[in-house]
């Protein structure tokens, strides 16, 4: 598998920690050789009602990553390694399960670390005969370079667009330049897929969602990146704002992310969104303890 390669000295995240893989190296996601780490495999009710829709998403959430989220919900996938490995060929099998189960999609979370694996195995699915959409489901904190290797097997992209402020995101999750990262990155997703195309019933086949998930004492963060996406990708790109956010791990640790939002905070995001004119999307909001998204603004 020539695409393997790309592990003997692994440059496929902006870190470009460099180390041979295929020798046991560990670089800075702490992921392995050939096999893949995944922490959980199945459908999948909580994305976006175009990604989920009735029937779920059939979701591979892989072990590790290549950020530091003081904030993060799975910390024991993301921070503690939680998992158990899996070969690419086995994953191929997982894919093919998830179709039969009556997933809308197969959806990698946070996969950067096995893009060539990734690969491969979606050529071995599609051979037994997967028909399902792929979705590529990450941080933003992409590697465009190793973007390119995506190119004819993932449908829909889900990248975060998680800051503005590059010192915001050195501080809550350890990465460097994470704005110009994000941005070549999304680039290079909607050179791929620059349209997105849904079918009869709604669900996405092809396309893009930029996510944004808004946190608490920094609305000013908020702002500054959903004008960025209007800026550098016009006003019909598709956007998907998010109030989910709840402090967790070591959130406790940073006093003005150790809450939930406001209304106030929540309102004000909401009518930027408008302001600015962004035209496709979603909006998630809580509303009696229930998380519901609002479609096309």
């Amino acid at each position: 598998m020539e695409i393997l390669d790309n592990l003997k000295k692994c440059e496929l995240c902006p870190r470009g920690c460099k180390v041979n893989r295929l020798e046991g190296k560990l670089g800075f996601c702490k992921a392995k050789e050939i096999n893949l780490k995944v922490a959980k495999i199945g459908l999948h009710y909580y994305e976006e009602p175009c990604i989920s829709g009735n029937s779920g998403s059939g979701t591979v959430f892989f072990s590790g990553c290549n950020l530091r989220c003081k904030f993060c919900q799975n910390y024991k996938i993301s921070w503690e390694g939680k998992g158990e490995e899996i070969s690419i060929e086995e994953l191929a099998n997982q894919m093919i399960w998830l179709e039969n189960e009556g997933a809308n999609n197969i959806n990698f979370v946070t996969g950067f670390m096995y893009i060539p694996q990734i690969v491969e195995s979606i050529k071995i699915a599609r051979k037994k005969g997967l028909t399902i959409p792929t979705v590529y489901n990450s941080s933003g904190y992409e590697s465009s370079e190793a973007l390119k290797l995506l190119e004819g097997y993932i449908d829909v992209y889900l990248p975060d667009f998680k800051y503005y402020y590059d010192d915001l995101g050195k501080k809550l999750s350890n990465s460097e330049n994470y704005k110009e990262v994000a941005l070549k990155a999304i680039k290079e997703m909607l050179r791929q897929n620059p349209k997105n195309i849904y079918d009869e019933d709604g669900m996405l086949k092809k396309g893009v969602i930029i996510r944004h998930l808004v946190l608490p004492s920094h609305i000013q963060n908020s702002k500054q990146v959903l004008k960025l996406i209007k800026n550098n990708f016009g006003k019909d790109v598709y956007v998907s704002v998010m109030a989910q956010y709840f402090p967790c791990y070591k959130a406790n640790e940073i006093p003005e992310i150790n809450r939930k939002l406001t209304q106030e905070e929540f309102d004000d995001i909401e009518n930027f969104v408008y302001e600015l004119g962004l035209k496709n999307g979603y909006i998630q909001y809580l509303e009696e303890n229930e998380e519901k998204y609002v479609p096309n603004f």
